[in-house]
């Protein structure tokens, strides 16, 4: 059987639900021995644990429940829902027609950006964020990097009203360790689901063709739609990584869960948030040719960094005759004065997209040697990249 991978739409993928109300909002009566109780929980919370795991009349949870709780109450206030319209206008009868989806997001900073997949704001004429609180505010779409998945809002809340998440690393994961994902399935807003990390390094198809998105923490954390967008927590109630797509056979939790990892998050980020887009380096060379032999240089972008460094593509060439009184042209593609590259920087590269890969592990400005075959000659060019 086929195993899909989910993302976006209701009731298919990740990304769907509400955000919850928030620790000050009114509670319930109390009786004596509960608020007893309550008083105890706090305590532990804030780290005064019981001096055993049972629990008892007057304090009714273990350790490892005050482990879940802490957690919770530390994440939640972080988290936001977020809920967007889009609005299509139907090919057929040509009306417009209104969708509206949701997800999941955490508060990043007291600024008001907001951290959520791409794929839940994708094309959304309108985007509004729930806080914890139950504060409602229009948001900005201030950034995002389709391939990653990764997008940036901003909404205009008092820094009273932001609490921001903690930020983890995810470099130090190990299998088996226990995560949380904290978000809002199905509209159950807050929603606390507990698991382990169940592997690491998995790859998945981006949403940008012929790409993926590598490095992915995969975990047994029930996630399901209304969870993208939303944290994945370690023990510490700190953002290890971000929810994105479960696989499944039937549209919900199977138990196989994906998280981008902070560390690749808070790279990308910023310059989200600067430029509204990830800068990456551009070599200038806009198509390559794959051969056995090396990449062939298809063509150079005009005025781009490989062409101002001599670097070769294809040459067109046109043939003109007269005949009869009549002038006749004839176009041809000229392959053999194409050159031919080998590696970057001394490191081989046999595809276009390792080719791209590397290159981007660059920042506009660097300088790149490529070992290159020009006429049956092995000779090493000096390219400084531009951006992107």
């Amino acid at each position: 059987m086929r195993v899909h991978v989910v993302r976006g739409g209701v009731g298919l993928a990740l990304g769907l639900g509400l955000a919850g109300p928030w620790a000050e909002e009114p509670r319930a009566p109390w009786s004596a021995g509960r608020a007893r109780a309550q008083a105890a929980t706090e305590s532990a919370v804030a780290g005064s644990l019981p001096s055993s795991d049972a629990p008892s009349r007057e304090f009714p949870f273990t350790a490892e429940e005050l482990g879940h709780i802490r957690v919770y109450e530390t994440a939640n206030r972080s988290v936001v829902n977020i809920e967007t319209k889009t609005r299509e206008v139907d090919q057929f009868f040509l009306t417009p027609r209104e969708s509206e989806g949701a997800g999941s997001g955490a508060v990043i900073d007291q600024q008001g950006h907001l951290l959520t997949n791409y794929h839940v704001v994708e094309g959304a004429q309108q985007i509004v964020a729930t806080l914890a609180g139950n504060q409602s505010y229009p948001a900005e779409l201030v950034g995002y990097d389709q391939e990653s998945d990764i997008a940036v809002l901003r909404i205009a809340a008092p820094p009273e009203e932001l609490f921001p998440v903690a930020m983890g690393e995810s470099a130090p994961l190990r299998v088996g360790q226990r995560v949380y994902a904290l978000g809002n399935p199905f509209g159950w807003e807050g929603t606390l689901t507990t698991g382990i990390v169940s592997s690491l390094n998995r790859n998945l198809p981006s949403r940008v063709p012929g790409r993926q998105m590598e490095s992915l923490i995969q975990t047994d954390a029930a996630m399901n739609p209304g969870n993208s967008g939303g944290p994945l927590l370690d023990t510490q109630a700190r953002m290890i990584g971000m929810c994105v797509a479960i696989a499944t056979r039937t549209g919900q939790n199977t138990g196989v869960g994906f998280a981008i990892p902070i560390d690749r998050i808070k790279s990308i980020v910023p310059e989200l948030i600067a430029h509204g887009r990830v800068v990456r380096a551009d070599i200038g060379i806009t198509h390559v040719v794959e051969t056995n032999q090396g990449l062939v240089i298809a063509r150079l972008a005009e005025g781009g960094p490989a062409e101002r460094a001599g670097l070769r593509g294809f040459r067109r060439v046109v043939e003109r005759r007269q005949q009869g009184g009549l002038l006749f042209e004839r176009e041809s593609i000229d392959r053999s004065a194409a050159d031919r590259i080998l590696a970057v920087d001394g490191a081989p590269v046999r595809s276009g997209v390792a080719f791209r890969d590397k290159i981007w592990e660059y920042r506009p400005g660097d300088a790149v040697v490529l070992t290159v075959v020009r006429e049956g000659v092995q000779q090493q060019v000096r390219v400084v990249l531009g951006s992107n």
